[in-house]
């Protein structure tokens, strides 16, 4: 049998998360280029965001099925599966189709709690031609663990996933 197998690996040499983001976005998409799956690829996306920020305790990918989030690929613990348009922070940023950072969960109203441990929460959507696909969902352990620069590096991400994937899965 003659098959050929890669691996790719994410290396980050800085300690500021801004620095993290700016190397790691360039290698996202090379890492994306040569693969044209979806699902691979935002599988590898979820991995290398948690490898890469130790302030992630969760983060992964809810896709709109039937008018409600479906989970997706994701690292962390266990999580809810399904989430309704417009519920939660995830349905909230789908439904305003913007994102959304909270800084404590607690104080977020409806916020859903797949993970009791969870402090904090950014979302943002993947949209596209006025569209919602779905959500890139990330949680931590910590209160306040989101800003502005995550913000803008993941709407960055998610930009370069609808790149990717605009002739294909956003159409």
């Amino acid at each position: 049998m003659d098959f050929k197998s890669t691996m790719e690996n994410i290396t980050i040499n800085s300690t500021q998360k801004k620095e993290q983001y700016k190397e790691l976005l360039p290698q996202i998409e090379s890492l994306i280029s040569t693969e044209n799956n979806f699902v691979a690829n935002i599988a590898n996306i979820t991995a290398a965001l948690k490898s890469t920020f130790s302030y992630y305790s969760w983060v992964g990918f809810y896709l709109m099925e039937n008018n409600e989030l479906v989970l997706g690929p994701f690292q962390g613990n266990i999580a809810c599966t399904r989430i309704a348009f417009g519920k939660g922070v995830c349905g909230t940023s789908a439904k305003e189709k913007k994102t959304i950072i909270v800084p404590d969960v607690h104080k977020f109203p409806g916020h859903i709690f797949c993970d009791g441990n969870s402090k904090s929460e950014i979302v943002i959507p993947i949209l596209y031609n006025n569209k919602v696909y779905g959500v890139l969902d990330v949680d931590s352990y910590e209160f306040n663990s989101f800003d502005e620069i995550d913000m803008v590096y993941l709407e960055q991400l998610v930009s370069l996933i609808i790149q990717k994937h605009k002739d294909t899965i956003f159409r």
